[in-house]
């Protein structure tokens, strides 16, 4: 059985120094990691996900984050748990296999960084096409396609 690819490595967005969040992607979903307050347990947090914004924050409190996403999601396939001191949010991407620039509208990553995720998961898409082959340790040599729109799109399951 091929080797799955290893999973992309988490990007941050800092201000003023500090981690705000981390984020990652596959080809179908958008991975959130936020740090809260030692002590936050998840009834005091307030968590709104729609197709284009995130509202985060603690209940009676103004939100702190309230952000449109770069993409849309699938809200209704959208959810959140705490794990002791770290928010973790999955979003479902609308469009599956779209490679994010951005997970928010003005936090955009590095045009190099971008390459690199686009050819990642194009790998990925190869990968779940051709279970029986090992994309393990593929490259690409210049620029990759886009992984939803590549040879007709991406079949929907």
């Amino acid at each position: 059985m091929a080797e799955k690819l290893a999973p992309s490595k988490r990007h941050q967005y800092t201000y003023q120094g500090r981690t705000v969040y981390e984020w990652n992607q596959s080809l179908e979903e958008i991975n959130l990691y936020i740090e809260v307050p030692p002590g936050v347990s998840a009834k005091q947090l307030e968590v709104q996900v729609t197709a284009s914004q995130l509202k985060i924050g603690l209940k009676g409190n103004p939100p702190y984050l309230d952000l449109s996403f770069s993409h849309r999601v699938k809200s209704s396939e959208s959810f959140w748990t705490l794990d002791k001191t770290q928010l973790n949010l999955q979003l479902t991407k609308a469009e599956q296999g779209e490679p994010w620039t951005s997970l928010f509208v003005g936090h955009d990553i590095n045009p190099l960084t971008h390459q690199v995720e686009t050819q990642r998961l194009m790998l990925e898409r190869f990968q779940e096409e051709h279970p029986g082959f090992d994309f393990s340790g593929a490259t690409f040599n210049g620029q990759a396609p886009n992984p939803r729109t590549f040879m007709g799109g991406m079949s929907r399951s």
